[in-house]
């Protein structure tokens, strides 16, 4: 990174490269050097739409916008005028199955942050009021998964088990962590062995809520997400999230449910956990990312009867809630979700050929949709691949120890998804 674009203001170690946002269009994200590169990464899965997309520049171009782009309001305080009525045609226009609250926050980690909050006071003022306890600080906890990755502030560090270097010299609640099913692949071939793995971490994680409720320190919650993204891109079945989700309704705990990053569509449905068919999926759903704000949905049971208990200066931002809004029409009208299943379908079609085409190099090729995966041999030569796809115009992101994740827009079509095959098996090829 050269000094020159970017003094020594803030850390940049993680800095790939700067971008031309005015350049940018649809799918092709612009270097300042002025190269153009199809977007597999989005921004860490966090562009529903694509760059620049017309029916967003026109929101913030209106006049009548104009106040709130330019004064931040405190959301919680003194919110605009037309507040309900963007969040009832924005974010409450997908709610999940079940929800009629949402409270907005600024980005993935506050949200989690607050949801448990929400979570611990809703504990406290049900179940443990049977136990007569004083007001003060309670040692509940939350249980949450290895591998599971819920974001960098302190609560959620606690509840993150993915890279060392995001928990190093920080501390951390004493809380329970159970394992996540390690499937093997392909699917079809182990459906056995898999069955097993599951069976064994839901009873792990049913004996782990019973032994911490049994020595006074209770599980008021329990945290998961549909896909592990930044963990690796590890699956589970859909039945077992139904089981998990049994589990916590036998004892007593919420259920949160974190779409950070696979909510807002890319699954083919516009909340993963859509997909596992409940009535009853969760307690609370965290978003961010596609859906431009952050925040969470949560059950009535779940607000605070006092105010101030979540809260801070902003609660988010009200101009995303205007582009949500416009977002949520463009999925709509133009079939976006139906566009993630078809693409999805190219692009997973596409990389069970090209690691049958490189078994000494590619292995479990998985997905939903365009939330796709596949593994490389070792962390080292996924990282040269992922240099040799950029070179050659492709951004793509990677999680876990040896996994490149793909994370589209939601206006990646299958050409799109046919010109990132040919790119990336080109950059394969280099090497053998």
């Amino acid at each position: 990174v050269s000094e020159h674009l970017c003094p020594p203001l803030q850390s940049v170690v993680q800095v790939n490269f700067f971008c031309d946002y005015e350049e940018s269009k649809g799918n092709y994200l612009v270097d300042v050097d002025g190269n153009r590169m199809l977007d597999v990464y989005t921004q860490i899965a966090s562009i529903p739409i694509g760059y620049n997309h017309p029916a967003l520049t026109k929101v913030m171009t209106d006049p009548k916008n104009m106040g709130t782009f330019v004064n931040r309001p405190a959301l919680g305080m003194m919110p605009p005028e037309q507040f309900s009525e963007k969040l009832v045609n924005g974010l409450m226009a997908v709610a999940p199955k079940g929800f009629s609250r949402v409270q907005t926050m600024a980005c993935g980690s506050c949200s989690n942050e607050n949801a448990y909050k929400a979570i611990f006071i809703w504990y406290r003022s049900g179940v443990l009021s049977f136990f007569f306890q004083v007001p003060g600080c309670p040692d509940l906890t939350l249980l949450s998964f290895m591998g599971g990755f819920h974001g960098r502030t302190l609560g959620c560090l606690a509840t993150t088990h993915t890279k060392a270097i995001q928990k190093l010299d920080v501390p951390s609640f004493d809380w329970p962590i159970a394992p996540f099913p390690q499937l093997r692949y392909p699917l079809d071939q182990f459906e056995r062995e898999n069955a097993r793995e599951e069976a064994r971490c839901l009873e792990e994680a049913e004996d782990l809520i019973v032994k911490w409720n049994q020595k006074g320190r209770h599980v008021a919650g329990v945290v998961i997400e549909p896909i592990q993204a930044e963990g690796g891109d590890n699956h589970a079945s859909f039945d077992f999230y139904r089981k998990l989700r049994g589990i916590t309704k036998k004892h007593g705990c919420a259920f949160l449910v974190d779409e950070v990053q696979t909510g807002g569509g890319s699954t083919g449905k516009f909340w993963a956990h859509e997909h596992w068919g409940l009535d009853d999926p969760a307690d609370i759903v965290s978003f961010s990312k596609k859906m431009l704000t952050g925040g969470y949905y949560q059950k009535d049971s779940f607000q605070p009867d006092k105010p101030f208990r979540i809260f801070n200066t902003w609660l988010g931002d009200h101009t995303k809630n205007l582009l949500l809004t416009e977002v949520i029409k463009v999925i709509k009208t133009e079939n976006l979700l139906d566009q993630a299943k078809r693409s999805g379908k190219v692009m997973l079609e596409g990389l069970y050929d090209l690691q049958d085409k490189y078994p000494h190099l590619l292995s479990k090729a998985r997905g939903i949709g365009t939330f796709c995966a596949i593994d490389v041999k070792d962390e080292d030569t996924r990282n040269l691949l992922l240099l040799k796809a950029r070179n050659k115009g492709v951004v793509l992101g990677g999680c876990g120890t040896q996994s490149i994740r793909f994370r589209p827009a939601l206006v990646f079509t299958e050409h799109h998804a046919h010109l990132f095959l040919d790119i990336f098996n080109d950059a394969i090829a280099e090497l053998k």
